[in-house]
């Protein structure tokens, strides 16, 4: 494998689609890692010694081993400035760009999860998330003024909310809120999101196929 070109660790029907969303967003080249969540392979060994976690996704570029969506969007949208998907060092929106990235993964997930296992919040004064309501308040009011995230820009930072959105909305976590259904449907349309959906898709039949 050349080592300029990223390689994706994945699994269909998981969160790792967002990411592999933005590599198509990002006219990225990458080498993907396909792994079947039913079966456990991301339990395994082998892949227990690329993330111990045993969680997707996980990339791998120039010998280094990057997790965590929000670190794997920050470095990939980095990576491809060309794609201009994540506001420069200097741009006055690269530190709401950075708080939305860090949002998700200190709050949101968070706050979706306890609700999901019906796990009883901590006291508001010491939970990492304050409220569940504060956190869908807060993303609704964001997003309000539309279309995107930060307005008219469109960043790495809209296809894993909106992803996300998507996602929890599905499940009924997140309630169906008009301003989050309308976000969702405008990033579904964009062409390397139906190009990604589509992959995964076909990736997912693959696997039914192949235990049946």
């Amino acid at each position: 494998m050349n080592a300029n070109r990223i390689k994706f660790h994945h699994a269909p029907n998981s969160r790792s689609g967002s990411t592999l969303m933005l590599l198509e967003e990002l006219g990225a080249q990458y080498d993907m890692h396909v792994m079947d969540l039913t079966q456990g392979e991301q339990r395994r060994p082998e892949y227990l010694k690329i993330n111990p976690m045993g969680k997707v996704p996980a990339i791998e570029h120039l010998d280094g081993l990057v997790t965590e969506r929000p670190a794997i969007f920050t470095y990939l949208a980095d990576l491809y400035p060309e794609a201009d998907l994540a506001p420069g060092l200097r741009d006055p929106l690269r530190g709401p760009y950075l708080r939305w990235l860090a949002f998700y993964g200190s709050c949101f997930e968070p706050a979706v999860m306890d609700r999901f296992m019906k796990h009883e919040p901590a006291p508001v004064s010491t939970c990492p998330y304050g409220d569940f309501d504060t956190v869908m308040d807060t993303i609704e009011a964001q997003l309000t003024p539309g279309p995107w995230l930060f307005g008219e820009r469109f960043t790495a930072a809209d296809i894993l909310w909106a992803s996300a959105l998507d996602w929890t909305m599905k499940f009924g976590i997140v309630p169906r809120r008009d301003v989050f259904e309308q976000y969702v449907a405008r990033l579904m349309v964009r062409p390397a999101i139906v190009r990604a959906v589509t992959q995964d898709a076909a990736l997912a039949r693959a696997q039914t196929l192949a235990a049946a």
